[in-house]
């Protein structure tokens, strides 16, 4: 008998989002039903999402996937931040496969080795494989993927503590050497700013999604480090920028923004969500 594949348990399921198949898959259908899309000029090759509870930002996640809905890929590569205190500036799954209650998704350990070995060549690092992360901002993405992808997909999984343009730049130029070639997606996991007032929110998070929509990681740092600009995954957009860029991207087009306080109606302290596509 063939052994079972060691699979990453949900730690967020019942929690962030349901744990109920039925409940969870109509519940995605119905945010990506609801987005309403402008014309996407060109092909996709990455998305912008956020990873917060879906009853706070699935709204928005479901216009950056209903982007790709209906579409194939053969490797979805999820780069995010790592929010536990790990000291390495890359991580990956040590799993062979992620857990949802939509069932598993694999993961393609001959990327994750080539990347490994490209981020060594490029910069020096490593990616660190961790076992039973508790890391919500990778999987959250991975419902939406399973339910509007056509058909399956392996995974390349990247978590990253690294807070250096050097870093995410040799992280974007590794993805681009790895995915290369393949029917490929990329996706930025990220939230944007936490905790202020819906109005200094509105402005941080429109500075983020500016630099965003321009196809500039450099000046989203540039914002970031002088206070006007904020985001969670700020690493992890950059490096999907600049991996797309190198992968022939011209454009992104932002699709939609929200904040928690459309959600609860609490404006006094929000955390801002953010849909974008990124277009060849």
């Amino acid at each position: 008998m063939k052994p079972l594949p060691d699979v990453r348990p949900s730690p967020i399921a019942g929690r962030w989002y349901s744990s109920d198949p039925a409940r969870l898959s109509s519940e995605v259908d119905d945010f990506m039903a609801a987005a309403r899309l402008p014309e996407l000029g060109g092909e996709v090759v990455g998305l912008v999402a956020p990873h917060a509870g879906y009853q706070y930002s699935g709204p928005v996640a479901g216009y950056a996937f209903r982007a790709v809905q209906g579409q194939a890929f053969d490797l979805v590569a999820i780069i995010s931040p790592m929010h536990q205190p790990y000291p390495q500036p890359f991580l990956t799954s040590d799993h062979q496969a992620y857990q949802t209650p939509l069932g598993s998704v694999e993961i393609d350990r001959e990327s994750v080795m080539r990347l490994d070995g490209e981020l060594e060549a490029l910069c020096g690092m490593r990616l660190a494989a961790v076992a039973r992360d508790e890391e919500h901002a990778l999987e959250i993405e991975l419902p939406f993927l399973q339910r509007a992808l056509s058909g399956p997909f392996q995974l390349l999984p990247v978590m990253t503590r690294a807070h250096s343009p050097s870093a995410a730049r040799a992280l974007g130029g590794g993805l681009a050497k790895v995915l290369a070639g393949r029917k490929a997606l990329l996706v930025a996991s990220t939230d944007l700013s936490h905790f202020y007032p819906r109005e200094t929110a509105g402005q941080l998070d429109a500075t983020t999604l500016r630099h965003i929509g321009d196809f500039s990681p450099e000046a989203l740092y540039q914002a970031a480090e002088s206070g006007e600009a904020q985001a969670c995954g700020l690493n992890a957009v950059a490096a999907v920028l600049w991996a797309a860029r190198d992968l022939g991207a011209k454009q992104v087009q932002v699709l939609h923004y929200a904040t928690s306080g459309d959600v609860t109606g609490d404006d006094s302290s929000v955390v801002g969500y953010g849909a974008a596509v990124i277009l060849k």
